[in-house]
């Protein structure tokens, strides 16, 4: 795949860090990495956004911003109150069309959940993955809820003709509780795709060094990495 989407099930799930993880396993393969985030919210224009955190963490990526919007809301909602133009579905695939002409891999950065809006006409993340015939990485977490929203994002990408290729836990916990645990299993029949990788809690606090020499340890082989969900979940067996 030369272009892949990353989505979440909410806010907060850990996408950016996840994004930065799958960058430097394909930049430590020798791959040419180049991230994409269409929207970025809740920063101003002299404020680090989620590229430049995925660049800190993974390295020698390219980065690109479509817009930015100071107040940390939906796109749509930012860019209104902001009085600027939204970003749109035909913006993100000429993007990143034009990022994969040149890179072997281009990573897709959503704002928050799938079905986020991106304008007024209630424009999504699915509606550019659509465009460019892209899979869909779903970001979750490991805890209590997870199996809900982690099915109902599995579902609206598949009631849209969407891949998901799996399911990547943002933030596995130090001490995971029984729904954590019990969750390594469920997690794939609720989305109805295998589970692809577990960043632990903290990834993102790890030195850059750090991050990219144990980002391939968290994410499995079809991500570029050699995690095994079998392994992982007998080591935390409920």
């Amino acid at each position: 795949m030369s272009v892949l989407m990353v989505t979440g099930t909410g806010t907060g799930v850990g996408k950016t860090v996840v994004t930065a993880a799958l960058a430097a396993a394909a930049l430590a393969a020798g791959r040419s990495v180049a991230v994409l985030k269409p929207a970025q919210t809740g920063v101003t224009a002299d404020e680090p956004g989620d590229v430049a955190e995925v660049r800190r963490l993974a390295g020698g990526i390219t980065g690109e911003e479509l817009a930015r919007y100071p107040e940390p809301l939906a796109p749509d909602t930012a860019a209104r109150r902001a009085g600027r133009a939204a970003v749109r579905p035909r913006g993100i695939e000429r993007a990143a069309a034009r990022l994969a002409a040149g890179h072997d891999l281009v990573l897709v950065e959503g704002a928050g959940g799938l079905l986020v809006r991106f304008d007024e006409e209630g424009a999504t993340l699915a509606d550019a993955a659509r465009l460019l015939g892209a899979p869909v990485l779903l970001v979750a977490r490991a805890g209590l809820g997870t199996l809900n929203d982690t099915a109902l994002t599995a579902e609206a990408l598949r009631s849209r003709g969407l891949r998901c290729p799996g399911v990547v836990i943002g933030s596995w916990p130090d001490a995971p509780d029984l729904a954590a645990r019990c969750n390594l299993a469920d997690l794939p029949g609720a989305a109805g795709v295998p589970l692809l990788g577990a960043l632990p809690q903290g990834a993102g606090a790890l030195s850059p060094d750090g991050f990219r020499a144990a980002a391939g340890g968290w994410l499995a082989p079809e991500l570029g990495g050699g995690w095994a969900a079998a392994r992982f979940a007998a080591r935390h067996r409920a």
